[in-house]
Formats: structure tokens, sequence, C-alpha cells
């Protein structure tokens, strides 16, 4: 009966290796999973080993810290990993087939550095945290996890499912805001064409016929005037504007006060805190279900918020958390999440099944999001629709009184 060495990593994370008498490969990855370990690499004794380590070592030198690739390709990687690993497939040898079917350079790149620190000792997730740019804390601690339960391919499944949803909630807030940003941006040139070109061929016309000039008339001239002569002094207010508003929010009070502000801002504060909701129940569900302990889960729920406000806010439910009070009443002392979120949470947490709970509020609160964003995206056009017709309005009824005016003192001016 051949033999096989291996090397493989414990619940602990600590580095494991032997030799296993087994009849075939998947018999010795089989005997090593039931030993609630990870395997990294299987061997058979009589066979050439396939890879040099040391030439391995001198490869991945390249810095990897500042490396960054699409969510796309994250995806495509965490998915295709996760059926390797499904399939009998040791990390050593999955980050190895990766390596070379994935021709993104980036990609192969940060396969190849992934694939030196399994040979160089680490475990799959300590190399993963060496490239934060990447790997986000929430993937790297469920992948640990992963190697702790025993369970690494499970996990990644479930973590590319909460990946997909993430990017799917994102792009439907995304997709639904197109078309009202592309009427704005339509309206704003059509309006500045009206001022900048037909008031020029009015003011023309009206110094070659003379006259009074009507008040609507007057103004808008004087608005092309202001806008031809200070063009700079605008461009010089945006900037000073931005960079004002850019330094606020830098501080920490200016932050703060900002992220509590765009939540209270009338159907954009809702669509901001319905999206959170939902990414909060999920991901908390997700971390929960793979094993993650409830205050590092919160640890992590708190850095992907996106809004200050919000941070704190769960930063000190969990205090209270500690402090031995259930996280659904301390979320309901700081007032950030409907009654709704809070009583389900509640239940989920008396009936023990808290993360399946979870992933229920997040539907809940995906299909309000959607029904929000698609009664915001359907008033949006008509009300930029509207605006942009009153402000045409204006312009031409500003230009016809100056013709009509002309028309009049015309007939009644001797020959």
């Amino acid at each position: 009966m051949p033999q096989f060495t291996y090397r493989a990593r414990d619940a602990q994370g600590a580095l494991v290796e032997g030799v296993l008498d087994c009849a075939d490969r998947s018999i010795a990855i089989r005997q090593i999973e039931q030993k609630r370990c990870i395997p990294i690499r299987i061997e058979i004794v009589t066979a050439r080993p396939e890879r040099d380590e040391k030439s391995q070592s001198v490869a991945a030198t390249a810095p990897t810290q500042a490396l960054k690739i699409p969510h796309n390709q994250l995806l495509i990687f965490t998915e295709q990993l996760a059926h390797l690993l499904q399939a009998g497939m040791t990390l050593d040898e999955g980050l190895s087939i990766l390596q070379k079917r994935l021709k993104q350079p980036r990609v192969q790149e940060m396969t190849r550095a992934l694939h030196q620190a399994l040979v160089d000792g680490r475990s799959f997730s300590q190399a993963l945290r060496e490239m934060p740019r990447i790997f986000p804390p929430l993937f790297v601690n469920l992948v640990a996890a992963g190697e702790a339960s025993g369970a690494l391919p499970e996990i990644l499944h479930r973590l590319v499912k909460h990946l997909m949803q993430a990017k799917d909630l994102r792009d439907r807030v995304q997709q639904a805001l197109i078309y009202p940003a592309f009427l704005a941006v339509a309206g704003a040139a059509l309006i500045t064409i009206f001022i900048t070109y037909m008031v020029p061929q009015l003011t023309g016309f009206m110094a070659q016929i003379g006259g009074a000039l009507p008040l609507p008339t007057r103004i808008l001239m004087q608005i092309h005037h202001g806008i031809i002569t200070y063009w700079w002094l605008a461009i010089l207010i945006v900037i000073g504007v931005s960079v004002g508003f850019r330094a606020f929010v830098r501080s920490e009070e200016g932050r703060l006060t900002w992220d509590r502000f765009r939540l209270k801002i009338p159907g954009y504060g809702r669509v901001i805190r319905h999206r959170y909701y939902a990414q909060f129940s999920r991901t908390l569900g997700t971390l929960i279900q793979n094993g993650i302990p409830l205050l590092r889960a919160l640890d992590l729920v708190s850095e992907i918020a996106g809004n200050r406000y919000l941070e704190l806010k769960v930063t000190e439910a969990r205090r209270a958390v500690v402090d031995g009070a259930t996280l659904s009443a301390a979320l309901s002392a700081q007032h950030i999440f409907p009654d709704l979120f809070t009583d389900m949470m509640a239940v989920g947490e008396q009936t023990g099944r808290f993360g399946e709970t979870m992933q229920t509020i997040a539907d809940v609160y995906e299909r309000e999001l959607d029904r929000n964003v698609a009664i915001i995206s359907q008033l949006i056009p008509p009300v930029i629709i509207v605006v942009i017709a009153l402000i045409v309005g204006l312009v031409v009824y500003s230009i016809l009184s100056a013709v009509f005016e002309a028309t009049h003192s015309l007939q009644f001016r001797p020959h």
C-alpha cells in the first residue's frame, strides 16, 4: 500500500505533518479531514516532488501590500477555489491550478503570493491578511473560521454567496439612479445652451431695433452677463466649497455631523438606512452561521457601515452586550434600527436560530429597499423634467416677451 506524506492545519491553526498508508490519494484527504484538519499538501512518498520549494521561495518576492484586483475577479477566484477544494484538492493544488487558469496578471500575482505563503508555513487566513486591499477583514475572519472548523470549502461557498448578494444590492441601487442622473445632466446642458447661445442672439437683435426691454428679459440678460463675466469666480467658489467640505468631513466631529445629516435627508436617507439594515443583518447572520463569536462579529459589521454615526452606535451597542444585555435590547436602546428589526432579532435570540433569523431580516429589508429605490427612481425623472421645463419656459418667455415688445414698438414707430 502506498504511503503519502501530508501537511495540514489543525483547528487551532497549527501546522501538522505526517505519513498515511492509504490505497489512493482521495482516501488520504478524507482521513485528514476526519481529524478536523485542512490539507495543504499531499504527496506520495515514492513520487518525485512536483515543485521545488526553494525555487518557489524566490518566485514570489514582489510586494503584495498594495496589490488590488477588481471585485468580480475576487468573486471568480473565491468561487473556483471553493469548487476545487470541494472536489478533493488541497489548498496547495487548488492555488497552483488557479495560478495557471486565471489569466488576469494581478490575479496571477495574488495567487502566486498566496501559494508561496502556504509553502513558507503560514496559514491561508494569515496569507489573506497580508493583502488588506484585496481581502477585507470579513473575508479573512470567515476563512479563519473555516480553517478552525475544518469546513473551508463550505464557508468559501457561503462567502461567495454573501459577496454576490452585497454586489447585487449595490448594483440595483446604482442602476436605478442612472436614468435620473442622465436627465439632470441633460437638463443642465440644455439650460446652459439656452442662456449662452440664445441670449447673445437676443442681445444683438435688440441692439439693432432699440427700445426698452421687459423685466424678464433684463433679468435673463443680467444672468448671461454674470455667467460670461464672472465664470472664473464661480469656479473658485466651487473649488473653495469642495476643499472646505473635504476638510470638514475629515475631522471627527465633521464626519459625524455629516453622516448623521445624510440619514435624515428625505428619500435619500431612507435608502441609506434600509441599505444598511439589509447589509448589517446579512453580514451578521453570515458571520454567526460560520462560527464567528458575536462580539467579534459586531466589530466586523461596524467596520463595513461606511457611516461614522452608525459605526459609533453599533460600538455602543457592543459595550452593552459586553455588560450583559442582549443584542436586540442594546440596538433598540440606540434608536438606529426600527422596532420590527429588533423584534425579529429578539425572536431569533430566544429560539436559538439567530443566524437564520438575521438572513430573514436581510430578505425583508432588501425587498423594502428595492421598493423604496423603485419609488424614488420613478419620482425623480418627472421632478427633473418639470424643473427643466419651468427654467426653459422662463427663458423662452423672456426671449419672446422681448420679441413681442420689439414688434409692438415697430408698429407704432413713424416711417
